[in-house]
């Protein structure tokens, strides 16, 4: 009989022994590292779990970064938000001073501090973050605004803001500085005021009369171009009698003159004299004290109201159609308002020729009918006003702005100019249209900066696009849309947070406007109109920095950038928790417990050392022993 040797490498305990330490030196692994294992094939069951939670943590990590990096811009956007309530604030302060001396500039400190804070304005709104310009919209890589002295300036090739206001002065004055208004005297016992053009947008605008003078025939205004005559006829009015002139200024507002007839000596101020003996002097009288008053009217409130009117042909260059100004068929004619029916029978307040039932016109592709009552959808009544028209064609176009009458004109407003397409679907229709001051069909948006249409300026009778030869101030995108919108940042799975901003927003642009207006213009030192004039226009700059309500403001568009922050808060808190769970599930599928390691190392250190035991044992074995 053989007996074979006993070899160590290929028994089952030499196996065993192998395997005992292989386990030691993976939980040796496992207690330096604290891991189960350095792949994942040795992780277990639970390492898919491991995984989701790894890959889910990387993307909290991502929206982590995205938070700062929004976190970042909001600030630097925030201050300078700030900053332009800061500049606000400084230049409403001078323009509601009483201080009026004026430099050998034509202008007074306010207004010089007024110039530097335009340039300090527009050097915030070109605001950088990186390479990103914080008020540009979508077009982040452009500079928000150009340079300040190109603005006011202008370049070789493009006219600046001054070079505008002085052409508006210029047309709103006319060529004898009464405001395009032509005043003569019919006969020796008659007044006559007359406006130049019409349908012209600038100048004054006669807009009523009224009388107590005793024995006077006043006629009008009415007509076209609108007019008023006082007929003294021959009398005296007694002491005391009054004219009342209102006239309505390019910017909107309004301004009256009063004369008051008076026997006193000398003649006090606003009053014209009463001749006794020759009544047809006393008509002589009133034609010079109204002829003074309309000229002192149009050479400081008129002054300061087509400088402001300037600003916003050149600033507000949020795309429009505008008709011209008219009339409705009330009688006296009055300009047309919101109110004004769509259609009625004269001497109702409509438009004529107005619309029928059966007129159709066409929105951006949408058609709108008229119907004489009952409309729904996209249907009007022919006696709806002007204002339900517009407010219906806002809600197709969807435009930001919405459209306004103002001193007898439309303005239908709208964000994407090249969209823009009215056209009436009858003749009927049509004819309504013009009757609203759209004389041409289909109505188009025009590009405003608006330019004098003619020179000389002082008889021009039209505004145009001066798009081709005016500085465009704001460079940034414009297209429709919120202007939050044109940032948007993913900050979770299901949240995202809009932060963008744009220099041409109306609370922006609006002080910026008023800023430039104030410190652009100026007057001679030695006109007897300058203090009046920088008055209106301190009167106005002031108005227009105070907030009105109704309109956005700076800390409107600071609230807005406020609740993104907010939303992106609370989006990182709740990543916070999330990111603890999440280690804790891929703590729970890839740890390794120290006390256990330890343990389980203990235990296989003993079996080691019994099987070594066993091992060393049986090597001494011997065939006497085994027998």
């Amino acid at each position: 009989m053989s007996i074979s040797s006993i070899n160590y490498s290929s028994s089952v305990l030499g196996a065993q022994i192998r395997n005992i330490n292989q386990q030691l030196t993976d939980l040796s692994t496992q207690l330096a590292t604290g891991k189960l294992s350095q792949n994942y094939s040795g992780m277990g069951t639970n390492e898919g779990f491991a995984i989701a939670g790894r890959s889910q943590l990387s993307n909290i990590a991502a929206y982590t970064d995205t938070i700062t990096n929004v976190n970042v811009n909001i600030n630097l956007a925030n201050t300078a938000l700030q900053s332009l309530t800061t500049i606000r604030n400084t230049v409403q302060t001078g323009s509601a001073s009483t201080a009026q001396d004026l430099n050998v500039n034509g202008q007074t400190v306010a207004q010089n501090t007024a110039a530097s804070q335009f340039g300090s304005m527009v050097g915030v709104l070109n605001t950088q973050s990186g390479n990103r310009y914080l008020f540009s919209g979508t077009a982040f890589n452009t500079q928000s605004v150009a340079n300040a002295g190109d603005i006011i300036n202008g370049t070789t090739t493009q006219a600046g803001f001054k070079t505008v206001m002085a052409e508006r002065q210029a047309a709103d004055l006319g060529a004898n500085g009464m405001g395009r208004l032509v005043q003569t005297q019919p006969t020796p016992s008659s007044v006559r005021v007359s406006e130049d053009v019409a349908g012209s947008p600038f100048g004054m605008k006669i807009a009523a009369v009224s009388s107590t003078l005793t024995g006077a025939t006043v006629t009008g205004p009415s007509g076209s171009p609108v007019s008023f005559s006082v007929d003294l006829n021959g009398l005296n009015p007694n002491d005391g009698d009054k004219l009342s002139v209102q006239f309505t200024l390019p910017d909107g507002s309004t301004e009256q003159i009063v004369l008051t007839a008076s026997t006193a000596t000398p003649t006090p101020a606003g009053s014209f004299a009463i001749d006794t003996t020759t009544p047809a002097n006393t008509a002589t009288n009133l034609n010079a004290a109204l002829n003074t008053a309309i000229t002192k009217l149009a050479n400081t409130s008129l002054v300061a109201a087509s400088a402001v009117t300037a600003g916003d042909n050149f600033f507000n260059t949020a795309s429009s159609a505008i008709g011209a100004p008219v009339n409705n068929q009330a009688a006296p004619p009055a300009p047309i308002s919101g109110a004004t029916a769509l259609s009625g029978a004269s001497p109702s307040n409509s438009i004529s020729p107005g619309f029928a039932a059966g007129d159709t016109i066409t929105v951006n592709g949408t058609t709108l009918t008229f119907v004489n009552s009952g409309a729904t959808g996209n249907q009007l009544n022919v006696g709806d006003s002007i204002q339900t028209l517009m407010s219906k064609i806002d809600q197709i176009t969807g435009t930001s702005k919405p459209s306004t009458v103002h001193g007898g004109s439309i303005t239908i407003n709208t964000d994407d100019a090249a969209s823009l397409n009215i056209s009436g679907g009858t003749a009927g229709a049509t004819a309504a249209l013009g009757a609203l001051g759209f004389s041409s069909s289909p109505i188009t948006a025009t590009q405003p900066p608006l330019r004098v249409g003619s020179s000389p300026a002082s008889s021009a009778t039209t505004l145009v696009n001066g798009s081709a030869n005016t500085v465009k101030w704001y460079q940034g995108n414009d297209g429709p849309g919120s202007p939050r919108s044109t940032a948007v940042a993913r900050v979770d799975d299901s949240v995202t947070v809009q932060y963008g901003a744009q220099a041409d927003e109306d609370a922006i642009r609006q002080q910026l406007q008023a800023i430039a207006v104030f410190g652009t213009f100026s007057t001679s030192p030695t006109s007897q109109y300058a203090g009046g004039q920088v008055s209106a226009l301190s009167l106005r700059v002031t108005q227009s920095l105070t907030k009105q309500p109704g309109q956005q403001h700076i800390e409107d568009i600071q609230t807005d950038l406020a609740m993104a922050q907010n939303t992106m808060k609370d989006a990182s808190t709740r990543q916070t928790q999330a990111k603890a769970q999440l280690q804790s599930i891929i703590d729970q599928a890839e740890s390794a417990s120290p006390d256990q390691v330890a343990s389980e190392i203990l235990s296989l250190q003993n079996a080691l050392q019994a099987s070594y035991q066993v091992t060393s044992n049986l090597a001494q074995l011997s065939l006497v022993k085994f027998l």
